[in-house]
């Protein structure tokens, strides 16, 4: 009788049955003895093979971080789940399951092969991550609008598709219509798409096609544009003068004064406003390019530093390549050596000697990590004299120009001002020159009103150029300080880590002296 064929119970993913999975297909035996004395390492296993184990449920893969295939064909899958860890994938067989949607693929950028023939799936959806995926399988399944396989056209490394079984495969057109809309397949259905096919495809869908294309071509675009407009506010946010190239600043000035655009109508205020938004927006734009370039020496010197840290590290894990590679064969010529010896004396005395060689190894390599500390600190401290220098100059000259933005709020009020009281004259004794709106009128009847309404507003500018330097400067110098804590944090976990790799190291060399014993 067929194994197959013979009911078991269902079944959920656990370790017992992930490590039964490995070991089945490690073919020596020296190494399936090794995995089962040692213990399994799941981040390094690159295959898996789980199919017809009657598995309900996708889970306990978190740790399979390097897999690359996965086969869960002839199981009881309902739900495409517990794949998020599997960054690497490249090739995926849900095949002969009970999964009715396509979903949980987000983290797997990386797949080429989609294996999901013989389930139960009536839409294709919900694979917009998969980007490089070249062969997809979902044939015998429920896909009933064939409108709904253009869904795939935005993979443009399909190479293979199998729709076979499926209502969409049994519409007259659906060959003419799949090699249409997919020029650059090569396979459908398990067969060879011929150019004849192709070209009468094109024929048939030649008008749609066009109009399709054009469309694309739209969104393509828009979608560009749009793309490169975040990339342009995150250039600018990353410089720290968002929304400084133009009058954005100004007008939200300008937005919460509540009786600014009364005081505007009044004769004379227009052309002193106007020239207060072109002198303010020179003074912004004049930041933002400065801006823009001291970010761009920030990331120079930054670069530069990573390099010469990269450098630096690369020379010492040269040095201690050099190091174990002598220790090594060394080593091993020692083994072989104390492997000869019947003499127990001489065996002893022999592993001490080779006991104060791999204390000598630790002392050698922890004074290569010492140095090498001691410099990558050096141009830590070094780095962080320029940056802070950097970052200083930059805060200067902003308070710098924050400044002269004031002075020019300062005369734009004082001008505004004085109309205001030679206007408040002039209705006072109905000897206006030019006409007024009503409402501007009424204000003007009331001193007080229009004395609070401009102190009102000058205080409202200020306070908009205050917090947008204090905003500008606090930010910058929180970068730089975040900047710096992040290259010793990760500095010093490195260190530590290089430090506990030399001691269990030290801990395996001895290990393999104390079986000799």
């Amino acid at each position: 009788m067929n194994k197959y064929l013979v009911k078991s119970p269902p079944v959920l993913i656990d370790e017992e049955i992930l490590q039964e999975a490995v070991l089945q297909h490690l073919s020596q035996d020296q190494a399936r003895r090794i995995a089962k004395e040692e213990g399994i390492v799941f981040s390094e296993i690159l295959k898996l093979h789980l199919d017809y184990r009657n598995i309900l449920l996708i889970d306990h893969l978190w740790e399979f971080t390097s897999l690359a295939f996965l086969d869960l064909n002839n199981n009881l899958i309902q739900k495409i789940e517990g794949l998020d860890r599997l960054v690497n994938l490249t090739c995926l067989n849900l095949s002969f399951n009970s999964i009715e949607k396509i979903e949980g693929l987000e983290s797997l950028r990386q797949l080429e092969v989609l294996n999901l023939t013989n389930n139960k799936i009536s839409v294709i959806e919900n694979m917009d991550a998969l980007e490089k995926l070249s062969h997809f399988c979902i044939a015998n399944n429920c896909l009933g609008q064939l409108d709904n396989v253009l869904y795939l056209r935005k993979f443009k490394k399909l190479f293979t598709l199998n729709f076979y079984g499926n209502p969409v495969s049994k519409d007259d057109n659906y060959k003419f219509f799949i090699a249409a809309y997919f020029p650059e397949l090569r396979y459908l259905d398990y067969r060879l798409l011929d150019e004849k096919t192709k070209n009468k495809a094109s024929m048939k869908y030649h008008d749609v096609l066009e109009k399709m294309r054009h469309e694309e071509l739209q969104l393509q675009q828009a979608h560009e544009a749009e793309q490169s407009q975040e990339a342009e506010v995150k250039l600018h946010t990353d410089a720290f003068v968002e929304f400084l190239n133009g009058s954005y600043l100004f007008k939200s000035m300008l937005k919460d004064d509540p009786e600014a655009e009364t005081l505007h109508c009044v004769p004379g205020v227009a052309p002193v406003l106007e020239t207060f938004e072109h002198q303010i927006v020179e003074l912004f734009m004049q930041l933002f390019k400065t801006g823009l370039s001291e970010h761009k020496q920030r990331e120079k010197e930054v670069n530069s530093f990573i390099s010469g840290q990269t450098k630096l590290v690369a020379d010492s894990q040269q040095i201690a390549s050099h190091i174990l590679a002598k220790f090594e064969q060394q080593h091993k010529e020692r083994i072989v050596e104390l492997q000869q010896l019947s003499d127990p004396d001489l065996l002893r005395t022999k592993i001490n000697h080779c006991n104060d060689e791999i204390n000598q190894l630790c002392n050698n390599l922890m004074a290569l990590d010492f140095e090498l500390v001691s410099h990558l600190k050096d141009i830590i401290k070094m780095f962080d004299t320029n940056i802070s220098s950097m970052v200083g100059n930059f805060s200067e000259t902003v308070q710098g120009i924050f400044a002269q933005c004031r002075d020019l709020e300062d005369n734009y009020h004082e001008k505004v001002r004085e109309i205001a009281l030679a206007t408040l004259e002039n209705v006072a004794k109905d000897d206006l020159e030019e006409d007024m709106p009503d409402d501007v009128k009424m204000l003007f009847t009331d001193r007080d009103t229009v004395m609070d309404a401009l102190a009102a507003g000058h205080d409202n500018h200020l306070l908009k150029i205050n917090d947008r330097e204090t905003q500008l400067v606090t930010r910058v110098n929180a970068w730089k300080v975040a900047l710096i804590k992040g290259i010793e944090d990760k500095e010093l976990k490195h260190s530590r880590t290089r430090i506990s790799d030399i001691h269990r190291y030290a801990d395996y060399l001895r290990e393999q002296l104390e079986v000799l014993q």
